[in-house]
Order: structure tokens, then sequence, then C-alpha cells
């Protein structure tokens, strides 16, 4: 790290070209905080149960038009046949709104059709047939409840390796975690494998307690009484809002880019879009 760069310019640094999440359903909160959102910023719509491809296809349709990048989610083992996929894919080809995806496994313990991964997904073929320039895939600092690490690092070295071998550009946007130390850990592991794609850390966006600990406990990820200090709030008192300042002060303090390689920033908003674009503007100010 540059010694001449404090923690706070280097942590409203890192916000640099940041990225948000969204569902489909989310498009009047987005049409709300557009005024607070960077044109220009990377949008990624979620591939969620009780979503159709019409719903996701409004969003990215939307995401577009009001200035910003979409980078529509194609979750594999929610598509129940390579017809769903190719029309998911033309469907954002007509649009003007595939250049961009994130794709990833997904929810189901048993696959709803052919894909049993995101390799799978990658290997076929479509997204390039159908102009995707750029894919994103997943990374998991804290490892993931229902799948070994040892498994995690061979889908993420052959997926990049996938992604080179295609000659389309990618990123990995990791899921969120509380502990800097672990993310920071897993990233000169991730280097040393490597994988040299920009990495987006996954960040929660200002949101009640309670709820953070709800998708935490869902995703595996760690929330012991320490960590959470770390964090900024307390496992005894669950009422109340946190935001990530500390975790990103945490990681700024630390980053080296010749370790650690690109890393930039992706807020889960958990449906709050306005509340995490502001709360990112004022991270700026006070940094």
């Amino acid at each position: 790290m540059n010694p001449a760069l404090t923690a706070p310019a280097v942590g409203t640094a890192l916000l640099d070209d940041f990225s948000l999440e969204m569902t489909g359903k989310d498009v009047p909160g987005l049409e709300e905080a557009q005024g607070s959102i960077p044109r220009g910023t990377r949008i990624n719509i979620t591939f969620l149960a009780g979503e159709d491809h019409g719903m996701r296809l409004a969003a990215a349709r939307a995401v577009k038009r009001l200035g910003f990048v979409p980078v529509p989610h194609i979750s594999a083992r929610r598509l129940p046949s390579r017809g769903a996929l190719e029309e998911f894919l033309s469907g954002l080809a007509a649009d003007g709104t595939a250049g961009n995806v994130f794709v990833v496994g997904g929810d189901p313990a048993r696959p709803e059709g052919p894909y049993e991964d995101a390799l799978a997904v990658i290997r076929t073929g479509l997204l390039q047939r159908h102009g995707v320039r750029h894919i994103g895939i997943s990374g998991y600092p804290e490892g993931h409840p229902a799948i070994t690490d040892h498994t995690l690092w061979s889908a993420l070295t052959d997926k990049a390796a996938a992604i080179r071998a295609h000659r389309f550009t990618g990123d990995v946007i990791t899921q969120f975690g509380f502990d800097a130390d672990a993310v920071l850990g897993w990233l000169e592991a991730v280097r040393a494998r490597g994988v040299h794609l920009p990495v987006r850390i996954g960040v929660p966006g200002p949101a009640g307690v309670r709820r953070l600990l709800g998708y935490a406990t869902r995703f595996g990820v760690a929330t012991s009484a320490s960590v959470a200090r770390k964090y900024g709030f307390s496992l005894t008192n669950l009422m109340g809002t946190t935001g990530p300042d500390r975790f990103l002060h945490a990681l700024a303090g630390r980053y080296d880019p010749t370790r650690h390689g690109e890393v930039k920033v992706h807020f889960y908003t958990f449906g709050g879009l306005r509340a995490t674009s502001e709360w990112i503007n004022g991270f700026r100010l006070r940094g």
C-alpha cells in the first residue's frame, strides 16, 4: 500500500467503481435512488425463485434506461432446460443488456435442469453466442455451509480458467462477511492459486442487525461475538442499524495491491438501494 495514503483515503478509493445488487422487484427503489448513484455503475440483478424471465429482463432494461450497467444473474441450478437458458440470453441480447452477466450455481440442492454448476453454463458456448463479453463468478472467503473448501477452490480456479480460455473478461464477487482479516487472507490464497481476476468484495449495505444476522445464518457467514464487535454491533443487542464503516476501514488498513490484486466493493442492498447509495456518499465525505 502506498504509505502516503491513509486508511480512510484508501477506504474511499476502494469505493471507486463500486457495484450494487438488486432484485427484479426493486425497480421502483432504483428509480428513487438514481440521483445518488453515479451513472455507469454496475448493478447486478438477482435470479430468484418466484421471479420469471420477464421480470428479470424488465429489470435489466430499467437499469440500462436509467444510465447504469445491467449485470443479470444466471442461476445454473434454477434453469429447467437449455432452451430456458437460450430464451433468457436471447431476451437480453434483444434488449442490449447481455454484455455483462454473473453466473452462479444457485441454491437448489438438486439442479432443476441440465446444469450442475456455473462452469457448466460457461462451457455451453451460449454466452458468447448471445453477445456476453464479461462474466462474474462467485467467491466465498468464509466458505459455504453446503460445499467443501476443496470443491470451492476447484470451482473458482476452473471457472477463472474457462473465462480466460473463452476470452471473456471477468471478475469475482464474494459473499458478504463481517471479518476483514478473513477476506484479506482469502485474497492472498486466491492470488497464490493463479487467479488474477479483479475481486469485488461483498459488503452489506446499512441494515438492521437482526436482518443482517438472518442473512449471515442463511449463507454460513461467521458471526462470533468477537467478529461482531470488530464489525460494529453486539450479538446481545439486535436493535438498530449498522453499516460497514469499520469493515471498510479495516480492509483499507491492510490492503496491499501487490499481494491482494485489484479489489473493488460490491454492495448487497437488501432492497435498500437509496439507503445504501446515500451511505456510500456519506462515507466518502467522511473519508
